[in-house]
């Protein structure tokens, strides 16, 4: 220590004893060289410090990186096992809830309706007496049932066509096997063709001949049946359940390569959407006029002709689209997965 200590007393006056003996240009010339050291050191004193910085900020972003990381295991963690545990016990609670209010609304509706069989009850006496006396007078149909179906009750009709709409919906979302993005077939949809190919062969004459006969009658007889459905026992559910099947027997007998011709999944989407779209709008407007006491202008025609009953016939037309091909496009799904 005393050694390092004399030292750095002894510079100072050694400078000072050079620049007596050297004169002043010595000591610019110390300047200048203190200078050019500073220089000389200040751009890797401040590459040291950039560098550190970089370090900093590379050891920052590695620990959020871990943190991160750290968070998302643990928050699968909570999912696998205390969140499941969390979200099936809401599941189930919510589930009992509805079912609960379901069955208190249902119970508090019974419990305000007359007695099954009651002679007094509406449904017995005043509803059926109206429907039978007054119905071809009402509705212009003379087949009364096709009256109470698509006149008294078709708000009931257009539920059910909808609830098939929805089913098909279902099946075509569990059952169909779609193509890639570039139009080529899915190993799952390969394997289907072949099966249907295995089992259903292509080359049957007396099939095919036999269906290029039927298939046509069936077809203008289940169109008959739509058309006629106001005038005689059938309708847009029988009808188009007759048709379906004339579809079904062409595509057995010749695949679906010639089905999927004049039938495809744009072919069903529309059809659906329009049959039901026209559905919905004509009996809201019967509704809304009948609702509020206003002539709807739609005549009723002479009863027992073609063109009578109202709306009956274009509602059953509109039902009977919606069910041939609800039940094609199930057949279709089931047996290969698509069209």
């Amino acid at each position: 220590m005393s050694k390092r200590r004399s030292d750095w007393q002894t510079r100072p006056q050694a400078r000072i004893r050079k620049w007596f003996q050297q004169g002043f240009t010595a000591l610019d010339d110390e300047i200048i060289n203190q200078i050019s050291q500073q220089t000389i050191q200040q751009p890797e004193v401040s590459q040291m410090m950039e560098a550190q910085r970089e370090a900093m900020d590379t050891r920052r972003y590695e620990r959020s990186l871990a943190l991160e990381r750290l968070e998302r295991h643990e928050l699968q963690a909570w999912v696998r096992t205390r969140g499941r545990k969390a979200i099936g016990r809401v599941y189930v609670a919510l589930a009992l809830a509805m079912a609960v209010l379901m069955i208190f609304f249902l119970l508090e509706t019974v419990a305000h309706m007359p007695r099954f069989g009651d002679p007094n009850a509406p449904v017995t006496n005043e509803v059926t007496e109206r429907y039978i006396t007054r119905g071809v007078e009402e509705t212009g149909a003379v087949n009364i049932v096709a009256g109470m179906i698509l006149d008294y009750r078709a708000f009931d009709t257009l539920g059910e066509s909808t609830v098939l709409f929805i089913a098909a919906s279902a099946v075509l979302i569990l059952l169909r096997i779609d193509r890639r993005k570039d139009g080529t077939p899915v190993q799952e949809l390969i394997a289907a063709e072949s099966d249907d190919r295995h089992y259903e062969p292509r080359a049957d004459r007396i099939l095919q001949g036999s269906v290029m006969v039927l298939t046509p009658i069936i077809l203008l007889f289940g169109i008959y049946i739509i058309l006629n459905g106001h005038l005689s026992p059938g309708g847009g559910f029988s009808g188009g359940a007759i048709i379906s099947a004339g579809l079904i027997l062409y595509l057995d007998a010749f695949g679906f390569d010639k089905a999927g011709r004049f039938f495809t999944y744009k072919t069903f989407a529309w059809v659906s959407f329009f049959s039901l779209s026209f559905y919905a709008l004509a009996k809201a407007y019967s509704f809304y006029m009948g609702a509020n006491g206003l002539p709807s202008g739609i005549p009723l025609g002479t009863p027992g002709a073609i063109l009578s009953g109202g709306l009956i016939m274009p509602l059953n037309i509109a039902v009977g689209m919606v069910v041939s091909c609800t039940m094609y496009i199930f057949y279709a799904l089931f047996r290969k997965g698509g069209l």
